[in-house]
């Protein structure tokens, strides 16, 4: 296996610390609002990666958080917690709008077939070991504390930028042209480990006792406290969007490494924007599109998950309503040519071994070389049209590419032909054999008024197909 790695920015061979167990972690969701587009894209190729690691042998041990408090609303520390903006917003409790929209996360992400992890971690199940990880870290002199909050000092962090590949200076210079608001910040780069419910944050619903005082934990804190509890360090690979690169996967680091005195991830595997009409998703420009968004447009979740295969994950995807319905009938199509193979009794042997191996090999080839689906679709294609395979070779190998495309393919089930219309095209059988070419034709006519088609195939056999 050979991925693609953003912290060398290289493509290397990938091999887990331990035998054939790969450590993964991917970060979940922030749940305050609707799981859309976009957060599909990211987590059906995480789901793609965990499904290549599978069918190449390995066992994955999966972690993802649910991040249902400290996520500002500016991930530098700015604007107010999101969960406390989504419950004014649904004028619920946080703690209603967290499990409606970690529930509805999980309704899309079943949709579209993405395998489960093995382990959800909340933040708010977890705060003592986020405690426990500050106070190592204040230990060891990389912390400050002000009357807002504590601060993780990047300045005394040397890596500090290595994932980014920004020097300190470029991203305390870009940091300063957002806006922050602890005026007793020492670097604008620096990033807050617990905030203290006083000030704007004075009326917090969600709130924890720590030896520093009241209050709840940033969002960077969470996932390192999280993933190293559940699979230590280093971890083999960890997911998420290029959005997370430059902060939020860059303080990670910082913390985990300064904490532990030991390598975070070995890997990192980060997924491409989804672009929507060429154009960043947002609310404000009608553009923000859920499970249900598609539903509506007749798209169904698994050809919404087709259409993720057709774009590798470093590229940047665009969605319209063209594409999505194009992936629909592209769908539609093969969910057809699998019901037509599964009724084709022409052939139940194995006649290609050879060529079946071989495709099977290409197969391994493609999605072992940093995940190249879109290829793996194309090869997929080019067996349900290679006239040397028998229709049982090719829904083998069809079920087969499945284990990673995780369309369901399996699950498609042939709609069955009447008996009548089987009895009449033994009976046309019968015919074609006795050479009454006459009798054979007006049975084939009366098939095909019933909305059935038959296809003549060698030695006497034949194909009954739907019209």
């Amino acid at each position: 296996m050979r991925l693609y790695n953003t912290l060398t920015k290289k493509i290397e061979k990938f091999t887990p610390q331990k035998g054939k167990i790969v450590t993964f972690y991917t970060c979940g969701p922030t749940v305050y609002d609707y799981t859309h587009i976009g957060h599909m894209r990211t987590y059906t190729n995480n789901d793609l990666l965990k499904r290549t690691l599978l069918y190449l042998g390995f066992k994955v041990k999966h972690v993802m958080n649910i991040t249902d408090v400290g996520h500002l609303t500016g991930d530098d520390d700015t604007g107010e917690d999101k969960l406390e903006k989504g419950a004014k917003k649904a004028k619920k409790t946080v703690w209603e709008v967290a499990s409606f929209f970690t529930d509805y996360f999980f309704k899309t992400t079943d949709a579209l077939n993405i395998l489960q992890p093995d382990i959800v971690c909340k933040a708010t199940d977890h705060i003592q070991e986020m405690i426990e990880m500050i106070k190592k870290l204040e230990k060891k002199g990389f912390v400050y504390q002000t009357k807002e909050a504590i601060y993780f000092d990047v300045s005394k962090f040397k890596d500090y930028g290595k994932l980014s590949h920004q020097k300190l200076e470029e991203k305390i210079q870009k940091a300063r042209e957002e806006v922050y608001i602890d005026p007793e910040k020492k670097h604008p780069a620096d990033f807050a480990l617990w905030f203290f419910t006083v000030g704007r944050f004075a009326n917090h619903t969600m709130r924890w006792p720590s030896p520093w005082g009241d209050g709840f934990p940033g969002w960077h804190i969470e996932c390192s406290a999280m993933s190293t509890k559940y699979l230590g360090q280093p971890i083999d690979i960890h997911a998420g969007g290029v959005d997370h690169i430059p902060v939020h996967h860059e303080n990670e680091i910082a913390q985990s490494e300064a904490a532990n005195d030991k390598k975070f991830v070995r890997f990192w595997f980060h997924n491409n924007f989804l672009m929507v009409d060429g154009k960043k998703m947002s609310k404000s420009l009608g553009n923000f599109y859920t499970i249900d968004d598609l539903k509506k447009h007749q798209i169904e979740p698994l050809a919404i998950r087709y259409f993720f295969l057709q774009t590798h994950y470093q590229k940047v995807a665009n969605f319209t309503w063209e594409a999505a319905k194009s992936a629909q009938n592209s769908y539609n199509n093969l969910k057809k040519i699998i019901q037509e193979l599964q009724s084709d009794h022409s052939s139940k042997s194995y006649k290609s071994y050879k060529t079946y191996k071989s495709y099977q090999t290409h197969f391994i080839k493609i999605i072992s070389d940093n995940l190249q689906i879109p290829k793996a679709l194309a090869l997929l294609w080019q067996v349900i049209h290679d006239q040397s395979l028998t229709p049982k070779e090719k829904l083998s190998l069809i079920y087969d590419f499945d284990q990673v495309f995780g369309l369901k393919l399996k699950d498609i089930k042939a709609k069955e032909v009447p008996k009548e219309i089987i009895n009449l095209a033994e009976q046309r059988k019968k015919y074609r054999i006795e050479k009454n070419f006459q009798k054979a034709d007006e049975i084939r006519k009366k098939i095909e008024t019933l909305g059935y088609q038959i296809e003549d195939l060698p030695q006497n056999q034949y194909k009954i197909k739907i019209k």
